[in-house]
Parts: C-alpha cells; structure tokens; sequence
C-alpha cells in the first residue's frame, strides 16, 4: 500500500508548483492599471469646472470584455486609459456603468485587441477570518505590477468613504495603498472582491469590496442601467432597556429596534411609523442591537439585508405596532436624503438673483464654503418631509452696490420667498416669478454660521435686481444665471 501511495503523493508535490505558476499568471493577465484625467465641479462656483487632476488605480478584468474597478477610479472622469501588465501601450477606455454608491464600476475599451493575452477573473466567494488573501495591482512606488498577501481580518458592514454607505466588507492586513484601488483580490485564484480604501492613522487595515456588492451591481446592470443599492431610509435605536423593551412589547427574545424616524420617499415610507418595533426582515430576526446572524458566531448590521436586495423587489418585514404584531411589505427604492451624501459625475446646481447665489445644500457645498454646526445637522440627521426634499441655502453673495448690506452672508438656509414655502430649488425659482408690491422678500432660518445672519430677511427691489444682473453676472464671469438644469420660464 505504502508503494501505490508514494508515487502519488510525490505527484502532488510535483505538481503544486506549477499550478500555483498558472495561478498566479491568470491573475496577473487579469489585473490592468487604469490611468485617469478627472475634474471635480467648484461647489464655491458652480458655473465653472474644477481643477483638472490625474492619477492611477487598478482594475480586474471580468467575463464579457469588461474591466471592474473602484466607483471613485473613474469619478467625474474626463479621459480615460488602461494597460496591461508587461504591455507600455496605453488603450483609451470609457464608463459603460458606474455604481458609486457600492464602489463599484465597469469600465470597457473598444479596441478589442487590447483584451488579446488577458484571462478574466473566476469568482471566487465570501471568504472567511483568517483565510489567505492575495492583492494584485498598481500602488504608488512603481509602474509595474505589485502583489501583497495577507489575512481576512474581520467581515462586517463599514462605511465606504466615496458614498458614505455602510455596506458589507472585508478586512485585510494585507498592503492596500493609492494605486491599488479598483484592484483585484484573490483567494486560491478566485477574485474574492476589489481593493477600495485604507484606514488612515492605522496600520494593517485595507478593506475590500466582497462579491455580494460585486455580483448585487452586476446584475443590477444587465438590463442597461443602473438603479443603486436600495435604503432602508430610517433612523433607529437599540431596545436594551427592559423598561423601553416593555413599553413596546417586545417578546423576550431579545429582538426588535425602535424606529425613530422615517424619510419621506424612502423605502419604509407608507410602510414603517415612528414608534414601530422592527423585529424581523426577510424571516431573519433583527437583535436589540440592530445585528443579524452571519455565519457561525457572527453579527452583522440587519441593513446588510436591504443593501443586497434590488431597487424594485420587495422584502417582508414583521413589527411590533402599538402592541400587535404586523407584516408589512416594503418597497425597496433608492436612498432618499434631505442634504444628498457625496455626489459624482453631475454639475452643481445654482440660481442668482440679484447676485445672490442660492444652492441646494450638501456636502460638497458644506466642505466648499463651510457650515455652522447647525445647518451641518441637517446634514447629519435630517430627513426629507413631503413639504421639504432639499434644504435651499443662501450659498454667498456676489458684491455689488446693489446687494450692499449682504455681502458676508453665506450658507443660510431659505425658508420663504415673496411668501412661499421653500421645499426645494425649483419651489425658490418659481416663487422669484411673483413678486411681491415689486419687491423679493427672501426668509432666512435664524440660524448660520454668522451671527448677522440670525433672524434675518433680504429684500430686494425685484425691477432693479433684473436690471443690475447682467452687470453682476460679467463682473464674475458667470456665464448664465442659473444651472443647465434649471430651465427659464
């Protein structure tokens, strides 16, 4: 018996070198680096570009002649051009799809001979601590191919710095720097996700976006757009006071959060009220800590339920409601936030009157031109009404003897023009159409971050406003009064 084993055994030794060699070719003719020329808008001017950059990232590529890589690889891209490993040659390439909320994009090159001598990635799976990781790809440091190895660290729901989501991810010790992202990652040769961040100030920590955000997006696409991760679109808390648990008349099982808040034109909106106990989604229960069962002893956040489901199907969700049990059926639709999270590959939107510039709040504009701290919570915990989808600001003044009086407001929020309600841009567009005894009389929370601004009014003679905006417009060199999609009435 020792004798018929030995050869085979000596076989197998044999024989792992040289399918490890395959291996890492295949990986190596898969992995591509992505060159780009990108230009982010001016938020502090939103009738001009910003400053054009360039840079580098990586890319695997995939079945169907296609190349997947990092949302943020080919954000507010202008050009676009990827190479292969070994090859000098740079092809031009361009977005087929771009899901920015998941990290994810595909990118595709007309020029098919570019895809002559690469091997499209096997999917692999959702691996698990502690397995062995491979990251293929083109870091800083050098123009050739770069590959580090490490260890599955954790497998949780993280914040993804490029959409602010929390989604499923992966944690790796193994190297992951600028240049690597959109990357490969391998596990025993199967792509296993992509590379997309680091943790600044820590060391060891890289994470990676697994297959279940892969595969969610790419079926997303087939039918020829895309649609985006759906969202819960509430705010919550944790039931672990027996007196809460109690008052809400949660089983003892330890189950159910309390559903604080929902937005309006989210996926629980008509479905969820405030004061629900969510106790169960899709037959999976959700603990008093808003965690679900994962794998063996894990825990991850339930929204890992919502975010790998497709905008248009349904989930069915159990609460308790004013101390009965109900099944609710729920939607699921994009997200749907009162100041919008990062945005990418769109023109600011903007209106001047009188050389007052209004904007819709968000995040860019908040980072543009700063924000006291409370018009920052807006954008932290507030959530959409009917009456109220987006918080119009005074974003600044452009100076003229005209506006003299108002020149150092910014960033306050509207509330009433000529006397109607401001739930959105398009609402201040319109009510600029009527005035009132020929005078705009603009409403401003009485909050800034100014303290002239607290409590305060703008009125404007509306004939002479017309008048002076031409002059306005020219003095700083602002081409039109209003964003391409604003149109006049």
């Amino acid at each position: 018996m020792m004798t018929r084993q030995t050869p085979l055994f000596l076989a197998a030794l044999l024989a792992a070198p040289a399918f490890a060699a395959s291996n890492d070719r295949d990986m190596r003719r898969a992995t591509v680096q992505i060159h780009f020329v990108a230009s982010a808008p001016d938020y502090a001017q939103p009738w001009q570009p910003g400053r054009q950059e360039g840079g580098t990232g990586s890319g695997v590529v995939i079945e169907g002649r296609r190349i997947l890589t990092n949302g943020h690889v080919v954000a507010n891209a202008a050009y676009l051009s990827v190479r292969k490993s070994g090859d000098v040659k740079k092809y031009p390439a361009r977005v087929a799809f771009v899901g920015h909320d998941g990290e994810t994009a595909v990118i595709t090159v007309d020029d098919e001979s570019f895809f002559e001598g690469t091997t499209a990635a096997k999917f692999g799976g959702l691996p698990s601590q502690r397995d062995k990781v491979s990251v293929y790809g083109y870091p800083i440091g050098g123009a050739d191919l770069s590959v580090t190895e490490g260890i599955v660290s954790r497998v949780g729901v993280t914040v993804y710095a490029h959409s602010a989501r929390a989604l499923l991810a992966l944690q790796t010790d193994a190297a992951i720097n600028p240049g690597n992202s959109g990357g490969p990652v391998f596990q025993a040769g199967r792509l296993i996700g992509i590379a997309f961040q680091h943790s600044a100030g820590a060391q060891n920590i890289g994470y990676v976006v697994p297959m279940p955000i892969i595969e969610r997006f790419l079926k997303d696409i087939r039918d020829g757009r895309y649609d985006g991760i759906p969202d819960l679109g509430i705010w919550w808390q944790g039931t672990e006071n027996d007196g809460l648990r109690k008052s809400l008349s949660l089983p003892a099982d330890n189950s159910g959060v309390l559903v604080t808040k929902v937005a309006y034109g989210a996926s629980a909106w008509d479905a969820l009220k405030e004061g629900d106990a969510l106790t169960m989604i899709d037959g999976v229960k959700i603990g008093q800590d808003g965690t679900i069962p994962f794998r063996d002893d894990e825990r991850i956040d339930f929204s890992n339920l919502i975010s790998r489901r497709q905008v248009g199907e349904t989930v069915d969700a159990v609460v308790m409601r004013e101390g009965r049990q109900r099944v609710v059926k729920i939607p699921m639709r994009p997200s749907a936030d009162l100041v919008p999270g990062p945005r990418y590959d769109a023109k600011p939107s903007y209106f001047i009157v009188g050389g007052l510039v209004f904007m819709p709040l968000s995040d860019e504009l908040i980072a543009a031109r700063g924000a006291g701290f409370r018009v920052r919570s807006l954008s932290a915990d507030g959530a959409p009404a009917p009456e109220r989808t987006e918080v119009v600001v005074l974003s600044h003044v452009l100076a003229h003897d005209f506006n003299r009086g108002y020149h150092s407001w910014s960033m306050a929020p509207v509330t009433r023009v000529n006397g109607r309600p401001i739930g959105k841009l398009t609402d201040l567009v319109a009510a600029f159409q009527a005035p009132v005894a020929g005078r705009h009389e603009i409403e401003l929370e009485h909050y800034s971050g100014r303290a002239e601004n607290k409590g305060s009014r703008i009125v404007l003679d509306a004939e002479t406003a017309a008048k002076v905006l031409p002059a306005i417009l020219a003095r700083y060199g602002v081409p039109f009064d209003r964003s391409g999609d604003l149109k006049k009435p």
